[in-house]
């Protein structure tokens, strides 16, 4: 199972060099494996997986919170600017932390401009729409276009156009 997500990340990985974002998220609830999924691509590539929380915490922490929302994105470049495409992030619920007021995805999209970035998402795919939380949760996201390529841990690649609808929808 690992096995063809693992062909399938590094087939959208490869297709994800030519398009604006270079984004590619690994999609699945908590507790399906995606970061033993993205551990075997830090091996295969011979990089590391960043712990997007554990790496930003520990910037932000002395920051006072209007600091942490104005800092945080060029807090995240310059952690990503250190590694080689692609770069694999894992535990990215910082991001949707309401104080730090951020579009997650916005955020990813704006990494994926000068390099490759592979991210898990915690989250599911449906009618189209990249969903994270569940809804009715304070982090909850609804996006109808992610414009990345999507490669969930139920075994769907697919790829959500921004071209197809209008973009982020947060409820």
């Amino acid at each position: 199972m690992a096995d063809a997500i693992h062909e399938m990340l590094l087939q959208s990985i490869k297709a994800a060099e030519s398009r604006y974002y270079r984004l590619v998220l690994l999609v699945g609830k908590t507790g399906t494996g995606k970061t033993a999924v993205l551990q075997n691509l830090a091996r295969h590539y011979g990089t590391e997986l960043i712990n997007v929380n554990l790496e930003l915490s520990r910037e932000l922490l002395e920051l006072t919170p209007v600091q942490r929302s104005l800092r945080m994105p060029r807090i995240l470049g310059d952690l990503v600017s250190r590694y080689q495409s692609p770069v694999l992030l894992d535990n990215l619920e910082i991001l949707f932390d309401k104080d730090l007021k951020q579009d997650p995805l916005g955020v990813l999209q704006g990494l994926s401009r000068n390099r490759t970035i592979a991210a898990s998402w915690n989250g599911v795919t449906t009618a189209g729409k990249l969903l994270y939380a569940e809804f009715g949760h304070p982090e909850y996201r609804s996006y109808d276009s992610a414009d990345a390529l999507i490669v969930g841990m139920d075994h769907t690649a697919t790829i959500i156009s921004a071209q197809d609808t209008g973009g982020a929808r947060e409820q």
